[in-house]
């Protein structure tokens, strides 16, 4: 088991799959003679050639057009857009076509198609390039939303993504690309719908996904030397979600924080809390708590970047919150 990037952990997780199924292609801007922004796809095109990864125009609206129309044709396409921000400039074609294709058809039309872009502030590149858009997706029926946070992670779930007969959304995070971790040399693929229990914990449940996984750990290693134990869940996929996981785990907690980089007003924390009210409230101990992104378009100065999102002494605070107010147990 080798300690990679989480870069190189997408990287041949779409080399795999191109060698396995001659249907798989890649395309979007910079991504055959550059090896894409993030260098993701570096060396693909020397290996698989110009008809299987595809550089195209600065045109979102045309190659995701085309991905989605080689999906019903039968083709498995990986469309890359570099900023999450631009798919915007392709929301025609994802949400009313690639989305819908499959239930205004019976059930007899399918769209394999895999879209891979990344979200999040990084380093000040402000407000058209650091966006968490991921709540858009995960509100349009016939799409699966799927944000890895770690490069094990990464690789098993594009690979499920890519085999997957439906249109995945795959957001990954600016900040995560270099992160290492540890990845099996053997093919294995991550089930959709499937969240992680990255760290088991007693006292509450906190609920997450993408980087601000990274710095819950972080909060609740600070917290275990207060004597609190968060038992720390990584979604993995909002859309399935894996709802069953973070039922069981409130109620042994018997309190939830969700913390999530995009805003707070509209997010999937809201949705999270909902669900839990709506079958676990007898189990709760006190409030719900939301640490999410803070209701701006994210800042060019770096110093008012950070507090635009969650960081880890505000993760440590939410989930002290959370401890601090008591109800008792029904």
């Amino acid at each position: 088991m080798a300690k990679i990037k989480y870069r190189d952990a997408l990287r041949i997780a779409l080399t795999e799959e191109m060698e396995r199924d001659p249907l798989v292609f890649c395309i979007g801007e910079g991504i055959a003679e550059r090896g894409g922004s993030f260098r993701v796809t570096e060396g693909l095109l020397k290996r698989f050639g110009p008809t299987r990864v595809i550089d195209t125009p600065l045109a979102e609206a045309g190659f995701t057009g085309l991905g989605a129309g080689a999906a019903i044709a039968g083709a498995r396409p990986v469309v890359e857009i570099l900023f999450v921000d631009f798919v915007m400039l392709a929301m025609d074609q994802i949400v009313n076509q690639a989305a819908k294709y499959r239930f205004m058809s019976g059930g007899q039309g399918r769209v394999p198609l895999v879209i891979r872009t990344q979200g999040g502030a990084g380093e000040a590149l402000a407000a058209q390039h650091s966006q968490s858009l991921e709540g858009l997706f995960y509100h349009v029926p016939g799409l699966k939303v799927v944000m890895p946070s770690t490069p094990y992670d990464a690789k098993g779930l594009l690979k499920a993504s890519i085999r997957d007969d439906d249109p995945v959304m795959f957001i990954e995070h600016k900040l995560l690309y270099m992160t290492e971790g540890e990845v099996p040399d053997e093919d294995y693929v991550i089930p959709l719908g499937h969240a992680d229990v990255k760290r088991a914990g007693t006292d509450v449940t906190v609920v997450t996904y993408s980087l601000m996984t990274l710095r819950c750990l972080e909060a609740a290693d600070r917290l275990a030397e207060r004597g609190i134990s968060a038992e720390i869940i990584d979604l993995r996929s909002l859309v399935p979600m894996d709802t069953d996981t973070i039922i069981e785990s409130v109620r042994r907690t018997h309190r939830l924080v969700v913390v999530h980089e995009a805003v707070k007003r509209g997010g999937i924390g809201g949705d999270i809390a909902a669900t839990v009210v709506e079958q676990a409230f007898d189990s709760l101990a006190g409030p719900i708590i939301r640490v999410c992104g803070k209701n701006t378009p994210i800042p060019y100065n770096t110093s008012l970047q950070r507090a635009a999102v969650p960081s880890v002494d505000e993760i440590v605070a939410g989930i002290e919150a959370s401890m601090g107010a008591s109800i008792p147990v029904r």
